[in-house]
C-alpha cells in the first residue's frame, strides 16, 4: 500500500502526497511514503510514484529511503516523453537539470507534465518494506565529474595471423562504470583497458544509455574503441545490447529487446546464462545472435556453460563483467578477439563469427586463419577438438588443421585457457 503513489500497470491506487512544501516560485518539495508488500511485487515488480513538473522548471532531485538491510528497491525515472534515467540499486538519489545529471540519468530540458519515479521491487521481505521518496522540483545540484586519470602506456600490439585487409582486436564485451553500479568513470575504465592492451571495449551499464554521449570523446583520448552498449537487466535474466540502438525497455519481454536491437542495427547477447541468481530464465521465441559463452564466473572446467552455448546457438563471446577492479577480477578476463576489416566494424565481425576467446589478452589464444587453426603463445598446452581428441602444443606458435566445431585449449592444470568455434 502506497501513500502518494500510483501503481501501474494495474488499477490506480494513488492518493494525494502526504506533504508538499513550496520554498519559492520554482522550488517545490513533495514527500511520498508507503509500504510495499509481496502482493505488490506479485502484481508488478515495477511500481511508480508520480509527481508533476511545472513549465519552466530548471531541475528535479529525488531521494529514495528504505531499510537496505531488509530489502532492495531499484530506482529510475520517466518523464512525459519517456526514459530519463536508471540506477537500479546502486544509488538512493539523483538529480537532473538541463546541462547535467547524475550518472545513469539523462540531462536536458524538463518537459512539463507528469513524471514517474520507478521503484523496482527487487527484494521484499515477508513483512513488507517501508519506503519514502522525496521529490524536489527546482534547482538541482549535480556533482561535478571526476578528473581524467593519467593515460598509461599501452603494451606492444599482439600480431595474430589475419585475412588480407583484416586484423585481430582484443576486447572485453561486458563492463560497467559509474553510470550504473561500477566503481570507475568511463575515462578510468578506458585507461585500464589501454594498460591491459585492449583495442575495443563495450561499455554496458545497466538499463541506461547515459554513458553513450561520452564514449566518442573518451575513445579519442584513450585510443581504445568504446562500443556503445547497455546491459538490459531484470531479476530473471540479463542481456547485453551492443550498438547505438537507443534505450531498450527492460520492462518489456525479451523478444522485444531482440527486435529493438535488430531495428537499430545492433546485436543482442544473453549474459552469464548459468550464473546463479543472475541466470537466464526469460522466454525467447528465437535465438539471439550472440551468447556470453565465457563469463568471469566460469571455473573453466565445468562443461555446462559450453553445452548451454551449443544448445542456444549464436556466436560465443566473453566478458569480465567488471564493476570494481579492487574486487580482484581483472578487466579482459576473459578476452574476446574479433577479426575486423579495414573499416573497423566490430559488430560486423561479431555477426560473421570471426571471434576467438582467451583467458587473458597476453595469454595463449587460438584463432582460425584460412583453413588452419593457429595456436599462439600456447607452448605446453593441449588442444582438444570437438571429437575429444587431444593434440599437444610443443611450440610457441603452431599450425593445425582447422576442423569445424568448438576447440578448447587446455593449460597444464586442465582448465580452459582459450576457445575458438
Amino acid at each position: 500500500m502506497a501513500v502518494g503513489a500510483r501503481v501501474m500497470p494495474g488499477p490506480v491506487a494513488g492518493v494525494p502526497p502526504i506533504a508538499t512544501a513550496a520554498h519559492d516560485d520554482h522550488d517545490v518539495m513533495t514527500v511520498h511514503r508507503g509500504h510495499w508488500t509481496r502482493d505488490d511485487r506479485a502484481a508488478s515488480i515495477y511500481q511508480y510514484v508520480e509527481f508533476d513538473v511545472a513549465p519552466g522548471a530548471v531541475g528535479v532531485s529525488v531521494r529514495l529511503s528504505f531499510d537496505r538491510t531488509r530489502g532492495v528497491l531499484d530506482l529510475g525515472v520517466f518523464g512525459p516523453e519517456g526514459f530519463r534515467g536508471y540506477s537500479g540499486g546502486a544509488r538512493d538519489r539523483f538529480a537532473i537539470s538541463a546541462d547535467a545529471a547524475t550518472p545513469g540519468y539523462l540531462p536536458g530540458r524538463l518537459p512539463a507534465g507528469e513524471w514517474r519515479v520507478l521503484l523496482g521491487l527487487h527484494r521484499i521481505p515477508a513483512e513488507g518494506l517501508a519506503w519514502r521518496v522525496d521529490v524536489e522540483v527546482g534547482p538541482a545540484a549535480v556533482e561535478p565529474p571526476q578528473p581524467r586519470p593519467a593515460l598509461p602506456d599501452r603494451p606492444p600490439a599482439r600480431q595474430l595471423p589475419a585475412a588480407d585487409g583484416r586484423r585481430w582486436l582484443a576486447g572485453d564485451f561486458h563492463t560497467h562504470t559509474v553510470h550504473s553500479d561500477g566503481a570507475l568513470t568511463i575515462e578510468s575504465l578506458a585507461a585500464l583497458a589501454r594498460a591491459r592492451g585492449l583495442d575495443v571495449l563495450a561499455v554496458t551499464d545497466h538499463n541506461t544509455t547515459s554513458h553513450h554521449p561520452h564514449l566518442a570523446a573518451v575513445a579519442r583520448w584513450s585510443q581504445v574503441l568504446l562500443l556503445p552498449g547497455q546491459e538490459v537487466t531484470t531479476d530473471v535474466g540479463h542481456a547485453n545490447c551492443f550498438g547505438d540502438v537507443g534505450w531498450v525497455d527492460f520492462r518489456r519481454p525479451a523478444d522485444e529487446w531482440l527486435a529493438a536491437a535488430e531495428r537499430g542495427g545492433g546485436l543482442l547477447s544473453i549474459n552469464h546464462p548459468l550464473a546463479g541468481d543472475c541466470a537466464w530464465r526469460k522466454p525467447l521465441s528465437r535465438p539471439t545472435p550472440l551468447v556470453e559463452g565465457w563469463h568471469r564466473t566460469w571455473n573453466r572446467r565445468d562443461e555446462a556453460p559450453l553445452r548451454w552455448w551449443a544448445a542456444a546457438g549464436g556466436v560465443g563471446i566473453g566478458g569480465s563483467d567488471l564493476h570494481d577492479p579492487r574486487a580482484g577480477t581483472p578487466l579482459a578476463a576473459p578476452t574476446t578477439w574479433v577479426e575486423v576489416g579495414g573499416d573497423g566494424d566490430v559488430l560486423a565481425a561479431l555477426r560473421a563469427g570471426r571471434v576467438a576467446l582467451s583467458a587473458d589478452p597476453a595469454g595463449p589464444v587460438v584463432v582460425r586463419h584460412e583453413d588452419e587453426l593457429i595456436v599462439d603463445g600456447g607452448s605446453g598446452t593441449v588442444l582438444v577438438g570437438p571429437d575429444g581428441r587431444p593434440t599437444a602444443v610443443a611450440a610457441d606458435r603452431v599450425r593445425l588443421p582447422g576442423a569445424p566445431g568448438l576447440h578448447r585449449l587446455l593449460g597444464p592444470d586442465g582448465s580452459v585457457v582459450a576457445l575458438v568455434a
